[in-house]
């Protein structure tokens, strides 16, 4: 028998809350915390009072449900908890208690150096003295393990306090974990978002990420259900749009910026980042061909009004130390070193900006 959330909560929609007739995910009472081992589950369902007469009730009808509609060998009895509204609002906060600012790399399409982008500014985050970690939730195609190297690590469990944990990979004083190191490398992802987006909450909530200044996430390319999961899990300082200044980039980075500004996920754009801005050949560094159009990342910030944060130039360099594991991020005072390390800067400079004159967004609660 194979479990996956998706299940879970098609088996809850056959149980119906006395209070308004509504099933209970279309009441918006299933939380977004289902996790699966094994047979067992568990998950907590979200009530409007502490004192709710029907909830014993609904409870019982949910584990009937599960039983009934999925199979009778699921563990679910004594394994759903109640919280109020009120209880259940704070979680996302509490996940990473000792992270001080998540930041999502995200990007409308694919190609455009998003990981790269990442990779570099983790990287340019550690060498200017902050504590920062980095999660590969490119869950269809991870690449930070070969950018920083450590293809081959082998994150283990270690006790913390009365929690078994997973250890994070750690290089170039970047703490990093991705679904890349729990897969064969050869072979191709094929899981459900609903299983995708499980296993990240997992490497987000069951590893020992420790005090950090900065965590970064790599989303995905595109806009997804993996995206939903993950604002809903975590309280997201802000996000970062990287694109190429090609039109057909800018078209789908326009889009995933809505995304992040719509109502139903409302995260901040913290800016937007033009990668392949120019192409610089190594024997001419003063020299810039406009390759993929002049300036359009520059144009798409001035149109939504948000901050240009960075412009990367395409050179040979950046592809190569992708390649062998070792950023270029790594040495600051070279052209390519010393734009990651700007983009750095300016990100810091957006998320204190953010924190000092902004009041705090606003949450996403789970949504069906």
């Amino acid at each position: 028998m194979t479990l996956y959330p998706q299940l879970i909560i098609e088996a809850l929609e056959k149980v119906r809350y006395p209070g308004t007739g509504k099933n209970l995910v279309e009441a918006g009472m299933v939380a977004d915390n289902i996790r699966i081992e094994g047979n067992k589950v568990s998950f907590s369902l979200i009530t409007e009072k502490p004192n709710d007469p029907f909830i014993k009730s609904v409870v019982k009808a949910a584990e009937t449900a599960i039983l009934t509609y999925i199979s009778p060998e699921v563990e679910i009895q004594g394994n759903i908890s109640v919280k109020t509204k009120q209880d259940a609002r704070p979680e996302p906060e509490k996940l990473l208690p000792g992270v001080k600012n998540i930041i999502a790399v995200a990007s409308g399409k694919g190609g455009v150096g998003k990981s790269t982008v990442a990779a570099n500014l983790a990287v340019s985050l550690a060498g200017m003295g902050f504590k920062t970690g980095l999660l590969d939730a490119d869950i269809f195609g991870p690449s930070q393990p070969k950018m920083f190297h450590v293809e081959d690590a082998a994150p283990y469990l270690e006790k913390v306090g009365n929690r078994e944990l997973i250890q994070p990979a750690e290089n170039y004083g970047v703490k990093l974990l991705s679904i890349g190191f729990f897969v064969n490398k050869a072979d191709a992802v094929l899981w459900r978002g609903s299983m995708a987006g499980n296993a990240l909450k997992q490497l987000i909530g069951d590893a020992n990420w420790g005090e950090l200044d900065y965590f970064l996430i790599d989303l995905p390319p595109g806009t997804s259900d993996i995206h939903l999961t993950l604002v809903q899990t975590l309280a997201i300082t802000g996000v970062l749009v990287v694109s190429t200044p090609q039109e057909v980039a800018l078209a789908d980075a326009r889009k995933g910026i809505s995304m992040f500004t719509g109502e139903k996920v409302n995260v901040p754009v913290l800016g937007l980042i033009e990668n392949m801005a120019w192409f610089t050949p190594a024997e001419l560094p003063e020299n810039k061909y406009y390759i993929f159009g002049k300036e359009g990342g520059k144009r798409l910030a001035e149109e939504l009004n948000i901050p240009l944060l960075g412009q990367i130039p395409l050179v040979q360099r950046i592809c190569e130390s992708g390649d062998t594991g070792a950023p270029v991020a790594l040495d600051p005072d070279t052209v390519t070193g010393s734009a990651f390390r700007k983009l750095a800067e300016n990100v810091v400079e957006r998320v204190d900006y953010r924190r000092k004159h902004l009041s705090p967004t606003k949450r996403v609660e789970t949504h069906k």
